[in-house]
């Protein structure tokens, strides 16, 4: 018994220190790679200067034409992530602050997801390689319920999350191989022909009178001099419930609603994402509201 014991904390301690020696390995690599996806890109860099920041879920990445910012003279660049939340966005606009960021404007997609303050696991495991190097993502991921685990265990966020940021993901970070969601200044476009739902039911939707994420970028805008302009997207004309739009004005009438600027199926690919022709519909109507060529800074709009 004696001798089992021993050879069962040899093997314990034998995969704790495998385990240490790894997770320092996969973070290591991950500190050294900024080509592939638009958090890593962020950590690793400093001082970048904006006019334009675009920050929200796909509904801001397949929504907002960078190029056609650039086009205007507006430095920009689209930081939507598929499949992220708010809780994405106000922790990577907090990097940015936190990395010296000069931004002029930012623009926040705010619509479907200030129905909750959830963490997208497929988006947010992309800042634990840097957990423990930075007090601002430590803090970000506090409150969450694991972690502890996430946190104390060595390796641990690498195996949970194996598919976003484990083995083979490393790899690639280590080769330094590139990734399209720095192309195109960061705007993803949409094929013309439609290739997701073309039906929609959103009235079980319901905003939060106080989405915590959302109000922490609000704030992170006012005390850094940042102009604060929050969007509602469009959405094709066969959704049903589409009075959720008015909800969010009621709870958050600074939202500017554009659901409807934009709304005929044939500029959609799906029915919450429109294609490349219906987005740079769209974007031109933001550039006209909020950037008019005659005004040196960006106009306040009245929030319909």
């Amino acid at each position: 018994m004696k001798k089992f014991l021993l050879f069962t904390s040899k093997i314990l301690v034998l995969a704790i220190v495998i385990a240490i020696l790894l997770d320092f390995i996969y973070t290591a690599v991950y500190l050294q790679s900024s080509n592939r996806g638009k958090i890593d890109q962020v950590y690793n860099s400093e001082n970048e200067n904006y006019d334009v920041i675009i920050l929200g879920s796909s509904r801001a990445n397949n929504h907002f034409v960078s190029q056609m910012f650039k086009d205007k003279g507006l430095k920009t660049f689209n930081y939507g992530m598929s499949g992220g939340h708010l809780f994405e966005a106000d922790l990577l606009l907090k990097l940015m602050i936190e990395r010296h960021y000069k931004i002029k404007n930012v623009i926040l997609e705010a619509d479907l997801n200030l129905t909750n303050e959830h963490r997208a696991d497929g988006i947010s495991s992309k800042f634990l390689p840097y957990l423990h190097n930075s007090k601002i993502i430590k803090e970000h991921f506090s409150t969450e319920e694991d972690f502890n685990y996430l946190y104390y265990i060595p390796f641990y966020r690498y195996i949970k999350f194996d598919p976003q940021i484990g083995v083979r993901e490393m790899f690639f970070q280590a080769i330094h191989k590139g990734t399209s969601h720095l192309q195109n200044l960061g705007y993803h476009a949409l094929k013309d022909g439609k290739t997701g739902n073309m039906k929609n039911n959103i009235v079980s939707l319901k905003p939060l009178n106080h989405n915590k994420y959302y109000e922490e970028i609000k704030q992170i805008c006012k005390e850094n001099n940042i102009n604060f302009i929050a969007i509602m997207t469009p959405m094709c004309e066969n959704v049903v419930g589409m009075n959720y739009f008015e909800k969010v004005q009621k709870a958050y009438p600074e939202i500017h609603n554009y659901e409807n600027v934009v709304i005929e199926n044939k500029y959609f690919s799906s029915c919450g994402h429109m294609n490349d022709i219906g987005a740079k519909m769209f974007t031109a109507r933001i550039l006209k509201d909020f950037f008019p060529p005659s005004s040196p800074s960006p106009k306040v709009r009245e929030s319909k």
